[in-house]
């Protein structure tokens, strides 16, 4: 399979369709290679327009819904981002070419094992990945220009939105309930955070961030 062509359709036909036009993001998915970042079985499928599945019900999230929430964020090359929910690191390695640099949590002790092996053999630089439960973020690195949660969280934990500098971003899916997410944009002016709706999405939820179970009578 010719993957650096399947790398300009994706970009093209995916991204560009949907309102994707930030060139430093669209560069990024040009240059990361995906297939790299998932098991070999997938690698075949690793540029389709839907979630890829990396076992014990973790996923890469669809390349539209990152690429649309990264563009919202405006990241740029002087800032730094604290992304959560790495899984194998793919969605580190786009950030680390738009971004200064990047900390990548993840909880799983065999997906950070990949991450940061993947993240080495491709060279990226300015990226490091942190063994550590989702809803604590990693607070040694704060205050986070940019903070990307990489997959639908029913609510943003307290101690994760903490770490957001001012004036910072934080997009992330948003799933409240069984109805499809919402990927939205979370800004902080003067210590209060706003929320600004992006785009429906169907992100897989983060394990520990599904919605509490409600009565029914």
């Amino acid at each position: 399979m010719d993957f650096a062509a399947a790398r300009i359709n994706m970009v093209e036909s995916q991204l560009r369709t949907n309102k994707v036009a930030d060139p430093a993001v669209l560069d990024a998915f040009l240059m990361v290679p995906r297939e790299r970042f998932v098991p070999v079985a997938f690698h075949d499928t690793a540029y389709l327009d839907d979630d890829l599945p990396l076992g014990n019900g973790r996923a890469l999230l669809e390349p539209m819904i990152l690429a649309r929430m990264l563009a919202a964020a405006e990241i740029d090359d002087t800032e730094k981002v604290l992304d959560i929910g790495c899984a194998t690191g793919y969605g580190t390695a786009i950030i680390a070419r738009i971004a200064g640099s990047v900390v990548a949590v993840e909880q799983d002790a065999a997906l950070v094992q990949q991450a940061r092996a993947r993240l080495a053999e491709l060279g990226v630089l300015h990226a490091a990945v942190v063994e550590a439960p989702f809803a604590q973020g990693h607070e040694a690195g704060a205050p986070y220009d940019v903070i990307a949660i990489e997959g639908a969280v029913a609510a943003i934990p307290d101690a994760v939105a903490g770490q957001l500098a001012e004036g910072g971003r934080l997009v992330a899916v948003i799933k409240a309930d069984a109805d499809v997410g919402r990927a939205t944009l979370m800004t902080r002016v003067q210590g209060v955070l706003s929320r600004r709706p992006l785009f429906d999405a169907a992100a897989p939820l983060l394990p520990g961030f599904a919605p509490a179970p409600s009565f029914v009578f």
